[in-house]
């Protein structure tokens, strides 16, 4: 890549990171782990509920195709599953590409 290009996406990234952070960080609290854990907890949730809904169909219908119903209350449950899952995948860019404030972990 020429140098030029390697100096804009420099400068392009510096940019996005400091439009990025001047939006989210004033909108969310500093955050800690512990901060964190109910969102953790959300997601263990419906994932748990996504692969429990596949167990009951499973016992219901072990010789023959999930009804619709059956698929319609699963489709829900990796829907909730996949959304959640997908924001806590930007809130963990946010994190990594220091958008947001972090607290430090006191010793």
């Amino acid at each position: 890549m020429p140098i030029n290009n390697n100096r804009l996406m420099l400068e392009l990234e510096k940019v996005r990171r400091e439009i990025n952070r001047s939006i989210i960080n004033p909108l969310i609290p500093e955050l800690s782990l512990e901060d964190l854990k109910p969102i953790l907890t959300m997601v263990a949730h419906a994932r748990a509920a996504y692969v429990t809904e596949l167990f009951e169909i499973a016992k219901l219908s072990p010789d023959t195709s999930p009804s619709n119903d059956q698929i319609k209350q699963l489709k829900q449950c990796r829907e909730t599953f996949d959304e959640l899952v997908a924001a806590v995948n930007a809130l963990e860019t946010v994190i990594q590409r220091d958008y947001l404030d972090v607290k430090t972990r006191e010793r």
